[in-house]
């Protein structure tokens, strides 16, 4: 058996799909790259049949990604195996993945089936998918609550009609290790047309153990790992790709595994992905958590400077954190902000290394010192996937806990420039209705956040919103040391962001 584990990454698919998680289609694109340089085998672009929208993500993702498998999920009817099939047809390397449920607890009160007729639907399903692509997963939902024989049944019928990936997920976050691993080894045992099949595990994050799940599924026979970045997903998440690449990597000498995923790409893919979606990674959350490589206890800080092997079991530039003493000030130039920058793993042209060079002059102005978190936050912020409509020219709120809170909003479309005032229960809420006025856009929000992203009274602080327009959902995102400043651009960006599909929407149309 080979000893190379495959990693399915399903953060487009099944980690979209956490609440406040979902991404535009040039989102999506952007992650989908970032993917493709992490080099994860599959990459799970979509559920094709759920949107057009969906649909469309899919079908780009597929056409752009050079190195990746591209999958499109499937439930098992024909209609969505087909849908999938279009999607996918334009990657290099395309997969449909199709599932249904096969616990008693699904086929009773979800699909209201017997087990014969899920047998049936299986195996025509992984049928009708061979038949318009060479490449077929097929899934048992729920699998770890399923009758291990039953499971057994419809596995060897999926192989049978050309399924060459079978995916044991644990669809709940149910099974334990010691369960979930004896489980898997019984249900390839007695799988009796299992040459030339890879299996797989999915193992969601209920009881926080996906992880733990997934690396004894490993031992016990899968080579393909379905998981996503930051693990997230549907409620607690799935299994963290980032903790099982570095677990596979660290501890070979208990799991003699690999995978070919570049693993400096790790950190920078996480970061990216919070700046898509605004959810944050917690600070002691393992490989990527902002204290993940930081040390404060005396006794840590002196082992560290004798050995760093004393208290880290890892490199932080072995997943593409960055350690330097370099501290940027007012003074620098552009030449070593662009050093900085390339350390940091951005590769900047003219006028992206200009744009970032304008932000952190301001910043540098307000600041003894930036820190790398600051500069990643500059550059995040700084380069736009999709044009300003409207641009933030001047802002100034003003609130207490006696009188409404008041805020005049300055902003520029082109060559025209528009000033208005408003009240509202706080100064951002003031903000916001300003900038409603003035664009034309009546927005709802629905999440707001503001953290710190670098250290000091000084910090820069990071906004993050989602805002509803006309019964769609969008983020917006911005920083400054102003909180005020970082809330009304995070709002606009949102802003822009719905006026930019309305556009192309109504192009479409």
């Amino acid at each position: 058996m080979s000893d190379r584990v495959y990693i399915f990454d399903t953060t487009l698919r099944d980690g979209e799909q956490s609440p406040g998680c979902s991404m535009n289609l040039e989102e999506k694109l952007k992650m989908a790259r970032k993917l493709d340089l992490l080099n994860v085998d599959i990459i799970e672009a979509g559920f094709p049949i759920a949107s057009e929208g969906d649909f469309e993500a899919v079908r780009m993702v597929a056409a752009e990604v050079e190195n990746c498998t591209i999958a499109g999920l499937a439930r098992a009817h024909k209609l969505d195996i087909e849908r999938a099939a279009e999607a996918v047809k334009g990657a290099r390397k395309p997969r449909i993945h199709t599932f249904i449920a096969t616990s008693d607890i699904h086929l009773e009160h979800k699909l209201r089936k017997s087990r014969a007729e899920v047998l049936k639907q299986s195996a025509e399903a992984v049928k009708i998918a061979r038949d318009l692509c060479d490449d077929v997963e097929f899934s048992a939902e729920d699998a770890t609550r399923s009758d291990i024989g039953y499971l057994v049944e419809v596995f060897e019928a999926a192989i049978e009609q050309g399924a060459r990936t079978i995916n044991i997920p644990d669809t709940v976050g149910y099974a334990l290790p010691q369960e979930f691993g004896p489980f898997v080894n019984e249900i390839i045992s007695r799988i009796s047309n299992k040459e030339g099949v890879v299996f797989s595990c999915h193992c969601h994050n209920d009881l926080g153990l996906g992880v733990a799940n997934s690396l004894a599924g490993v031992e016990n026979g899968c080579r393909q790992v379905e998981c996503t970045i930051n693990g997230i997903g549907e409620r607690a998440g799935n299994a963290a790709l980032e903790e099982i690449v570095m677990a596979l990597r660290t501890r070979k000498d208990r799991m003699p595994y690999h995978t070919e995923v570049v693993t400096e790409e790790i950190y920078p893919a996480s970061r990216m992905l919070t700046n898509l979606t605004g959810a944050y990674v917690q600070a002691n959350k393992a490989i990527v958590g902002k204290n993940a490589f930081a040390h404060e206890a005396g006794i840590h800080q002196d082992g560290m400077l004798k050995k760093a092997i004393t208290y880290e079991i890892m490199t932080p530039q072995s997943v593409g954190i960055v350690s330097s003493t370099l501290v940027l000030g007012k003074h620098s130039g552009r030449h070593a902000l662009h050093n900085k920058f390339e350390e940091l793993g951005y590769a900047l042209d003219k006028e992206e290394l200009n744009r970032a060079y304008f932000f952190f002059t301001k910043l540098a102005d307000q600041k003894k010192e930036v820190y790398d978190e600051d500069l990643i936050a500059i550059i995040q912020d700084g380069i736009k996937l999709i044009p300003d409509t409207w641009s933030l020219k001047y802002v100034h709120s003003a609130g207490g806990n006696q009188e409404l809170s008041t805020a005049v909003v300055k902003l520029q479309r082109g060559e025209e420039i528009r000033t208005e005032s408003a009240f509202g229960d706080g100064p951002v809420d003031a903000c916001c209705k300003a900038i409603d006025a003035l664009t034309g856009q009546s927005g709802r929000l629905l999440e707001y956040s503001v953290s710190s992203v670098s250290r000091g009274k000084d910090a820069l602080g990071e906004a993050f919103v989602h805002v509803q327009f006309n019964d769609r959902t969008y983020t917006g995102k911005a920083a400054s040391v102003d909180v005020i400043d970082a809330s009304a651009r995070a709002y606009l960006n949102a802003v822009n962001k719905a006026i930019h599909e309305q556009k192309r929407l109504k192009e479409e149309a």
